[in-house]
């Protein structure tokens, strides 16, 4: 496995935030196609072949930190 870029990484952490490529893109000025682009290499880096698992992969190899993810209040609420 190679490490991500940090474009990847910054990509990846917003989708994994539960934010859409179309959002995403709004975010970073570019279109939704550059955002699954980016997303689809960052998959082949991790070897994953969807977003949930290369959410998975960055948090276990260290490439996303458990504190980057952010828990909605009212999911954080229920879990309680």
């Amino acid at each position: 496995m190679r490490p991500l870029t940090a474009r990847q990484r910054q990509i990846l952490l917003l989708a994994a935030n539960g934010n859409t490529n179309t959002a995403i893109a709004a975010w970073l000025d570019v279109t939704p196609n550059s955002v699954a682009e980016v997303l689809a290499n960052a998959y082949r880096r991790l070897g994953a072949t969807d977003r949930a698992q290369a959410v998975a992969i960055a948090l276990a190899v260290g490439e996303l930190g458990i504190h980057d993810i952010h828990v909605p209040d009212q999911q954080r609420e229920a879990a309680a």
